[in-house]
């Protein structure tokens, strides 16, 4: 088991409201809303904070975290905040050669495609995530309580699409091929990116987050047959962690509907749907899970009566989604905000879901 974090969970806090209300099935004063990418991207605020610094260098920046973090509470006030981070994080925590690049995404120097480079891949340890474990108890000592904390991971199969491919990919050939070709050395591989990716998510937990979400990003490039085979059994390892599971889960995949069932079997209690598929629909998928999502990201691009009229719809089907099976409903996106977008229309989302769901 990937090393604990020292003092597990020490830095929790005894809240509660309307996130954590709703994902534990306490139930709560209204559907709680917030958004994927909220920290950041559309705030002029994150620009100006973030200034001349990399993504890297801001993701390590505990001060600066911190404040992104908080940013799109004040502005919007959503009822989660999300932890201000990147998917590649851990990797670079561990001492892979990654960076950030602007326009492009993660780029790795060395594409990891054969037994040596998986033999080499660094192992992360609890020591490396200091920066990480500060920001999030500066974030707690800020963060209203009734406002929850989610902390925030990539998932194996997208962090080893970006380790094979050296960057984004859309059709994820290298990675499909070491799949099928070797699925001894990508067991081996995938292994080594879960006791990562859990080793990131129990330093989150032991600073004191209130939730967690798994972020995969790429997984809707798989076959359900694939995906149960051989990504399945290594998420389902990270949530199963004694720590990670002490707080409430969410998996996340971008084009799933057809994982939707599997991905619900690796345990969370929360699963995130995309805009492609309704969430009543989604419900007969996952039944006895909360759903959360899923407003199209480009609605917020619309005029004003047609996002009004799909934000209802969305807490409608909502309603729909816990009669046919769901446990409750938390809104957001079907992805992450677009870098455009208007941050008033944001918050006018934030207040329509508030209004629309007030006492039930």
């Amino acid at each position: 088991m990937p090393g604990a974090t020292a003092g597990a969970a020490t830095g929790r806090r005894p809240g509660t409201g309307p996130y954590l209300d709703e994902v534990t099935g306490a139930g709560g004063t209204h559907t709680p809303v917030w958004f994927m990418r909220q920290a950041g991207r559309s705030l002029p605020e994150y620009k100006k904070v973030r200034g001349s610094s990399s993504m890297l260098e801001a993701c390590f920046d505990p001060a600066m975290t911190c404040e992104i973090t908080l940013q799109p509470v004040r502005r919007h006030g959503v009822d989660a905040a999300i932890f201000f981070s990147d998917i590649v994080i851990p990797l670079a925590a561990a001492g892979v050669d990654i960076d950030i690049v602007p326009g492009v995404g993660p780029v790795v120097a060395e594409p990891i495609r054969d037994e040596a480079g998986i033999a080499a891949f660094p192992e992360l340890t609890p020591d490396r995530l200091g920066q990480i474990e500060e920001a999030v108890r500066l974030i707690i000592g800020e963060l209203d309580p009734s406002v929850a904390l989610i902390g925030f991971a990539g998932a194996p199969f997208t962090l080893a699409s970006y380790l094979i491919e050296g960057g984004p990919s859309r059709n994820h050939e290298h990675t499909k091929s070491l799949m099928y070709s070797r699925p001894d050395l990508w067991n081996d591989l995938m292994s080594k990116i879960a006791d990562l990716t859990t080793v990131f998510l129990r330093a989150q937990v032991g600073a004191g987050v209130d939730a967690v979400q798994l972020f995969d990003s790429w997984a809707g490039a798989l076959t359900q047959r694939d995906y149960r085979s051989l990504v399945l059994p290594h998420s389902t390892r990270i949530f199963a962690d004694e720590l990670v599971s002490s707080v409430p889960r969410t998996h996340f995949g971008v084009g799933t509907g057809e994982l939707l069932g599997a991905m619900g079997e690796a345990g969370p209690e929360v699963v995130g749907v995309d805009w492609r598929i309704p969430l009543d629909a989604a419900a007969t998928r996952v039944p006895g899970k909360v759903l959360q999502g899923n407003l199209d990201p480009a609605m917020l691009f619309a005029d004003r009566s047609a996002l009004d009229a799909e934000v209802t719809r969305i807490v409608e089907e909502g309603r729909r989604a816990r009669e046919a099976g769901a446990r409750g409903h938390v809104f957001n996106l079907g992805h992450g905000v677009l870098p455009s977008t208007d941050a008033t229309v944001v918050t006018h989302v934030v207040e329509l879901v508030h209004e629309l769901t007030a006492n039930g």
